[in-house]
């Protein structure tokens, strides 16, 4: 399908383990999407606390607090249930994080595009580069 994106392959995201970021537009400013795999299932969303909009990992796709239960951000400890990216503890207390529509097909993850995330510019191939005459 067209409008699906793709992130990685189904193998790369660990049931309750380390995700995976993908690049996105959110609003029309540049962000990170993530995909999370929680109950067997894939699950996506902007990389962005419900408390104060900073991206929640600690080490890059390390969005799992250490049992594996809960997503949580790394800097005020906001605590997400993965399945819904409901608050569940911590200072976002009544947010969630936005959920970005994800499937899963021929061993791959793909993301979905909506009105407010859409896909980053990919940057144009300028072909091989050579050194200025100086340089060799």
């Amino acid at each position: 399908m067209s409008d699906e994106i793709l992130v990685c392959a189904s193998d790369a995201v660990a049931e309750g383990g380390k995700g995976v970021r993908f690049p996105v537009l959110a609003g029309g400013a540049d962000g990170t999407g993530f995909v999370v795999r929680y109950g067997g299932k894939a699950y996506a969303y902007l990389n962005r606390c419900a408390h104060v909009p900073i991206e929640l990992d600690w080490a890059e796709g390390e969005f799992f607090e250490s049992s594996g239960l809960y997503l949580m951000c790394s800097t005020h400890g906001a605590i997400y249930v993965p399945e819904s990216g409901l608050c569940a503890g911590g200072p976002c207390r009544g947010g969630r994080l936005r959920p970005i529509a994800v499937v899963e097909h021929d061993q791959r993850i793909f993301w979905q595009p909506d009105d407010y995330v859409r896909p980053a510019p990919q940057p144009a191939d300028t072909g091989p580069t050579t050194p200025p005459d100086n340089l060799t």
